[in-house]
């Protein structure tokens, strides 16, 4: 509903936009309930189950929900090829029937077969596509949101109706509303790993080198970081930070 308004007036920066929808939710939710003597937003208040909202998950585990199975034969080099473009799999998939899963918000691609996850796999023998060259039929929401848009194109909407709402104070409550965190199912370990000694062998991997042979006083800062995260950008942001400084302690090259 408020997306389509953006076409009477382009906002000038993604902070204006956001302001223009809180305007249009905080009119909504006080409109009245369609069978409730009360607005919108007491309606979902009084009907808020006792564990509260489930918060949202981050951008990057959208993208990975955002992805489009496709079952696939792959070839006996563990290579499937689509639109020309090839990706090679774990050599253990070589004839092997799986579900290849496309990510829409992404370019690389992830392999299922049975109850195991494979992936990431990067195109291989040419350049990496900017976009996959498919097209694809577009559903009923969207042919009615070009109609929409030709609509739009012939209308017209006063700028201020986006602008400003002056009884958006008196509208938005501060209402404490218990939250239960999201919990990531993490299905193909992108964010994290699966356990310590996974940890350890990816910090060896950008080290080149076996932890063994790092000094004490590394590897016991190698031991404690691993203890305390599992995700793979902080442990990795750590230890670029730690070994990024030679001069100030002993390179393990």
């Amino acid at each position: 509903m408020q997306e389509t308004l953006y076409h009477f007036h382009q906002p000038k920066d993604e902070e204006e936009a956001n302001a223009w929808l809180m305007n249009f939710l905080v009119r909504y939710n006080a409109m009245e309930h369609c069978s409730e003597p009360r607005s919108r937003m007491e309606d979902w208040l009084a009907h808020l189950p006792a564990s509260g909202v489930r918060a949202v998950c981050s951008w990057e585990r959208f993208c990975t929900f955002a992805r489009e199975p496709e079952r696939r034969k792959v070839g006996g080099d563990a290579r499937v090829s689509v639109a020309g473009v090839n990706y090679e799999l774990d050599p253990d998939l070589a004839g092997e029937t799986v579900v290849l899963w496309w990510g829409i918000f992404d370019n690389e691609l992830y392999v299922e077969h049975g109850d195991k996850r494979f992936g990431p796999y990067a195109p291989v023998g040419g350049p990496i596509p900017l976009y996959r060259y498919r097209t694809f039929k577009k559903f009923p929401s969207q042919e009615r949101a070009d109609r929409i848009e030709t609509l739009a194109e012939q209308l017209a909407l006063p700028r201020a109706a986006l602008e400003s709402n002056p009884r958006a104070a008196l509208l938005v409550r501060n209402t404490e509303v218990p939250v239960t965190m999201f919990t990531d199912p993490d299905p193909f370990q992108e964010f994290a790993y699966p356990n310590v000694l996974a940890d350890k062998r990816a910090i060896a991997d950008y080290l080149a080198i076996p932890l063994a042979k790092l000094p004490p006083e590394q590897l016991e800062w190698i031991n404690t970081l691993v203890e305390t995260t599992l995700n793979k950008k902080e442990l990795m942001d750590q230890v670029r930070e730690y070994f990024s400084h030679p001069t100030e302690r002993e390179s393990p090259c």
